[in-house]
């Protein structure tokens, strides 16, 4: 009898403890007897997977759009009047077309050709510096510029400290108020830096778009160079006293890795060793995670914002 009153307490215990346990799984929503899934053990964190981009790299320079050759337009005869003008500013113009007409001067020994201007090359009227019963001199300013081939392109000004990148050939995009992008491309870059204000100078070509004037401001991206590398949001890098970090999830602990950062185009940033394409990357770095703690990932898709 004895040992009889000492089992059944024992065995009471056990079934409560047994059915406590069972009482807890139904509430939880797992099954009873399960065990813990590491998976879900741990503060959620939300994760991106690196993946590999290319990087362009840039140059932003600003300047003004000019003839990429220009001719002057004098006359070949002295102390005569404008009499017409037969063209506007704009206009395009074939080579030897009159551009105006001179007054002739009873008397004046001069042959016939001399009393009309005539363009000395194919192009589009730029400028128009006179007006008719003007007088006219070789010596004067000239009465005509001529955009040679209607060619325009953009006149830079460069940082000393960038110039260095700037190269023939390279590809740039000008956006110019009232019209938005165009394309163009690098045509010369100056050998020389302006002592005064520490800047050098490209010419962009913009090729022969009549909708751009000479004399508009512009600004222009060229782009210098280009890098592929592994691509994390730029609010995964974390910054401190050895450079910047990323937190890793692996295994379900965090990781945090030392990473060279390149270059950056809106909202990611190019990571150039340190990490592996699909690796598990905390989307927003920040000092409540620490090396080796348990979380559980949570992939977010949403695209980087710019």
């Amino acid at each position: 009898m004895t040992l009889h009153h000492q089992f059944l307490p024992a065995r009471s215990h056990r079934i409560a403890v047994a059915a406590g346990a069972t009482l807890v799984a139904l509430l939880s929503g797992a099954p009873a007897g399960a065990a813990e899934d590491p998976s879900q053990a741990g503060m959620a964190v939300s994760v991106v997977r690196a993946k590999r981009a290319c990087f362009s790299d840039t140059v932003r320079v600003a300047g003004t759009v000019v003839a990429r050759e220009e001719s002057q337009v004098r006359p070949e005869i002295e102390g005569v009047r404008v009499s017409q003008i037969l063209v506007e500013n704009g206009d395009a113009v074939t080579s030897g077309q009159v551009l105006a007409r001179l007054a002739k001067i009873e008397g004046m020994n001069a042959p016939a050709s001399a009393f009309v201007i005539q363009a000395p090359v194919a192009g589009v009227v730029g400028r128009t510096m006179t007006q008719v019963g003007a007088m006219v001199s070789a010596s004067a300013p000239p009465m005509f510029l001529i955009i040679a081939g209607g060619e325009v392109e953009l006149q830079a000004d460069i940082p000393s400290t960038r110039i260095g990148k700037i190269a023939v050939g390279q590809p740039a995009r000008i956006d110019i108020t009232g019209l938005g992008a165009v394309g163009g491309r690098v045509r010369t870059v100056s050998p020389a830096i302006d002592p005064a204000t520490q800047a050098g100078q490209a010419r962009i070509s913009l090729g022969e778009d009549r909708r751009i004037k000479v004399g508009t401001f512009a600004r222009a991206t060229v782009e210098v160079g280009s890098s592929c590398g592994a691509s994390v949001p730029l609010s995964a890098i974390q910054f401190g006293p050895l450079g910047p970090v990323v937190q890793v999830v692996r295994d379900n602990r965090v990781e945090t890795r030392p990473v060279p950062i390149g270059l950056q185009a809106g909202g990611s940033v190019e990571v150039r060793q340190g990490l592996a394409d699909g690796d598990l990357v905390v989307r927003r770095a920040g000092t409540f995670l620490r090396e080796g703690d348990r979380v559980r990932a949570v992939l977010d898709e949403t695209p980087v914002r710019n």
